[in-house]
């Protein structure tokens, strides 16, 4: 099946920033439970370190952060029913 990938990541970085919490020496971590190749895409994009590490949570760039966070508001944010 086909399907429209900038915007599969869009949605998927909107989501990290739901399960998103700030650690005070390493920034903004995620859960990574999203699809491999999606997570690879936000990862080649420089939205996300190394999606394939051996933990359950990945790292976010400064960018992946700021972006997430206005697509949250985006696609989730009061008003957006």
């Amino acid at each position: 099946m086909e399907f429209n990938k900038d915007k599969v990541d869009e949605y998927t970085l909107a989501l990290l920033y739901l399960v998103m919490w700030e650690e005070k020496h390493y920034g903004a971590r995620a859960w990574k439970s999203f699809d491999w190749d999606t997570m690879d895409r936000l990862c080649e994009k420089g939205f996300v370190h190394d999606p394939k590490n051996k933990s359950k949570s990945v790292a976010v760039t400064e960018k992946g952060f700021e972006k997430a966070k206005k697509l949250f508001n985006k696609f989730f944010g009061e008003g957006n029913e």
